[in-house]
């Protein structure tokens, strides 16, 4: 009987040892594929670096520093994503789409009227610090970085007030950082690139950093808790804050006298009634898109979630109202991304055309709608939408970088988005205000004669300004007293009219010995060499796009 029991645990001990061998060398093979992944995942993404640094670097943009800016602003953008899918699932900054109009008006204004109106200080004070934008821009990703700490520690308790104040700081920061990013553009353009072409290949990678971050943001998000994003999103402030300060130096323009200081007046707030003509036919044309693009979220958000839509109204509809959102929502981050992609191969087009071909585009394809209304044309109303917002503000960008002088470009891109950001919350308080009619036909039909009267105006505006222009040279060129040259027949060449007398016949003389005249030099010239020579350190770049 013992020797039975001696042989079965015998034979259990060598069951077990085959057991942990087993097991020794299934989790060696498990090692060993996770290492074998890890690599491939490590390669892969390597891979993906390397193509990315190639697509940035294109053109020349590696040497003129345009490649260094498009990745940090891609960083930029991805923080911003992660700080948005943060706050979003928060009780106070969660928009309440289900709630009344009433909660949804005021958060419109407590979020966004505040940060409007601190925008145009942004650019006057961007506006003192050109010698130092590098700093300038590391500052404002430093700033984030910080606030998104704060922010993090006020999402367990529900501080509401450091949550607020840490969101408009953020906001705020984050135009400060655009302003900063769009003044600086002219310095880092290579030859070879256009001002429209540079800014949407820029905005062009900001919006792919932007919606690869984005569901990886949410999955953090619904996995960890807010908290947890926003601590993410201050390490990635941080990293890309360390990062532009390896911008080139030539980035940061010397200080300039200011020529009303000069002139002994206070320093002239730039304002859209001194921008010149071509700058603000742009913004008015970009405020008349940002007005109806903010008019479309709310007003459609709104008859969608009161089913005030056709195909919501049949007995079982297949794209009920969370499918008809996300549909809605994708059409328009498709057309952002179209709108970037085409202002990258608009090269030589005159960005004052595109400006007024997307206002154009949006009034059509609006009556189209309004004459036509039902799912895909609401889908493709927000296509275009998007598109004409996206392509049209890059070209506003590469005229004022173009019409504007360094000295107050900043202050200029400071009022335009301001202007730019009120337009929108007005288009989405009337938007809302519209939608109570729960009728898409009469929120259409009057945007519609919105953009078309806009659009109208603006033409009739360049067309006045154009003859102008065409006046003032011919009269500048009678003045300037040029003959008036004959034309040539096809009878022969130019015969003198009878009253002109004939030519005189040359005559020979005898060579006279030459004196040399008081203002001719007798001794050599001696050039002193030039103390404005350029600085090798910059590159060579297009400074007129």
């Amino acid at each position: 009987m013992s020797r039975r029991v001696g042989h079965g645990v015998a034979d259990a001990g060598r069951a077990t040892a085959r057991a942990t061998r087993a097991t020794a060398s299934g989790a060696k093979r498990a090692s060993v594929a996770t290492a074998r992944g890890a690599r491939s995942v490590g390669r892969g993404a390597q891979g993906v670096g390397r193509a990315t640094r190639r697509l940035t670097h294109a053109n020349g943009a590696d040497r003129t520093g345009l490649g260094r800016l498009i990745e940090l602003t891609a960083g930029h953008s991805a923080g911003d994503a992660l700080v948005t899918v943060a706050l979003a699932s928060t009780v106070f900054f969660g928009v309440p789409v289900g709630e009344a109009r009433g909660p949804v008006a005021l958060y419109l204004v407590i979020t966004m009227l505040p940060f409007a109106l601190l925008a145009p200080f942004v650019g006057p004070i961007l506006d003192r610090f050109r010698s130092g934008r590098r700093y300038v821009m590391a500052g404002t990703l430093f700033g984030r970085g910080l606030l998104c700490f704060a922010m993090a520690a006020a999402v367990g308790p529900g501080d509401l007030v450091t949550l607020f104040g840490g969101a408009l700081g953020v906001l705020v920061l984050s135009k400060a950082y655009n302003v900063s990013r769009a003044a600086i553009m002219p310095s880092v353009l290579p030859a070879d690139i256009t001002l429209v072409s540079a800014n949407a290949r820029v905005a062009l990678f900001s919006l792919v950093s932007a919606g690869v971050v984005v569901p990886v943001g949410a999955g953090l998000t619904a996995w960890l808790g807010s908290a947890v994003t926003l601590r993410v999103a201050m390490a990635v402030f941080l990293l890309v804050g360390v990062v532009s300060l390896r911008l080139p130096r030539h980035v940061d323009s010397p200080d300039l006298e200011d020529v009303d200081a000069e002139e002994g007046r206070p320093p002239r707030w730039r304002t859209l009634l001194n921008v010149g003509p071509a700058v603000a036919e742009a913004v008015w044309a970009n405020v008349a898109i940002r007005l109806f693009s903010g008019f479309l979220l709310f007003f459609m958000l709104f008859l969608v979630q009161d089913k005030g839509v056709p195909w919501l109204s049949e007995p079982a509809p297949f794209f009920d109202v969370p499918k008809t959102i996300a549909l809605l929502a994708a059409a328009a981050g498709l057309g952002g991304l179209l709108g970037a992609a085409v202002a990258n191969w608009t090269r030589n087009h005159a960005p004052q055309l595109i400006v007024l071909l997307t206002l154009a585009v949006t009034g059509a394809t609006t009556i189209a709608t309004a004459v036509f209304f039902g799912l895909w044309t609401a889908v493709a109303l927000s296509v275009i939408t998007a598109f004409a917002q996206e392509l049209g503000k890059l070209a506003l960008d590469a005229i004022v970088q173009r019409e504007i002088g360094e000295e107050v470009r900043s202050s200029t891109f400071g009022v335009v988005e301001a202007v730019l950001q009120l337009a929108w919350v007005f288009g989405g308080l009337v938007g809302l205000v519209l939608s109570l009619a729960e009728n898409s036909l009469a929120g259409l039909v009057t945007l519609a004669v919105v953009l078309t009267v806009s659009l109208g105006w603006l033409v009739v505006r360049r067309r006045k300004r154009v003859r102008s222009a065409d006046a003032r040279v011919r009269a500048s060129t009678y003045d300037q007293g040029e003959p008036d040259v004959p034309e040539q027949t096809e009878a022969g060449p130019y015969e003198p009219p009878p009253h002109e007398p004939p030519p005189p016949e040359p005559t020979t003389r005898e060579p006279t010995r030459h004196e040399p005249s008081p203002y001719e030099r007798t001794e050599p010239v001696v050039r002193e060499p030039r103390s404005d020579s350029l600085d090798p350190t910059k590159p060579l770049t297009n400074p007129h796009g």
